[in-house]
């Protein structure tokens, strides 16, 4: 993995720390978890892309 890929990945592990953290502290909110699989899916595309 390149250092833009590895950097993307920590950023979308920290997102879903925050996501569940302001859900089990403030409730669920739909579009934060949405926001995130959009995250997770463009991390998921970078890393097939760059293996290829």
């Amino acid at each position: 993995m390149t250092g833009s890929v590895k950097a993307m990945a920590v950023m979308t592990f920290a997102a879903l720390v925050a996501v569940a953290t302001y859900s089990v502290v403030l409730g669920s909110n739909g579009w934060l978890w949405f926001g995130w699989v959009v995250l997770g899916l463009l991390t998921a595309g970078m890393a097939a892309s760059r293996s290829v």
